[in-house]
């Protein structure tokens, strides 16, 4: 009788008490993941735009202009085709990074900020916007 005591195990209260105390665990910690999840992606937009611009000073240090419009970001890592002093690639992986939310970085030049203008939208995908729908920028 007391081997068949021990070999019970778990009743189905006592496992739906265990997924309820898991469930709300889950309903207050995820809602504070993502808002972390949102900021860092945020964070990892600026660190690119400022790797970028460092990346366009190495190629204008070299070229002694920064890449044209029509040439893009894609400068730092193809050389172009009137490139005389290239000595690139500029970036460590072989293709332009894009931004943390799938979309490719914009450029131009001459900018209406600086030099150049870098930037992404954020997760809205447009203009303008707070939090992670803020725009990423190399002017501010």
């Amino acid at each position: 009788m007391k081997r068949l005591a021990r070999m019970r195990g778990f009743t189905l209260l006592e496992l739906l008490v265990v997924l309820a105390i898991i469930a709300m665990l889950a309903g207050i910690v995820g809602p504070q993941v993502m808002k972390h999840l949102g900021a860092s992606k945020t964070k990892t937009a600026q660190v690119q735009v400022e790797d970028l611009a460092a990346a366009l000073d190495m190629y204008k240090l070299d070229e002694g202009h920064y890449p044209t419009q029509q040439q893009g970001l894609s400068a730092l890592v193809e050389r172009p085709s009137d490139a005389i002093s290239w000595n690139g690639p500029y970036l460590r992986k072989e293709k332009v990074p894009v931004d943390p939310w799938g979309q490719e970085y914009h450029y131009l030049f001459p900018g209406q900020h600086g030099k150049f203008d870098l930037y992404t939208f954020g997760a809205d995908m447009k203009e303008g916007g707070e939090g992670e729908d803020k725009d990423v920028t190399s002017w501010e």
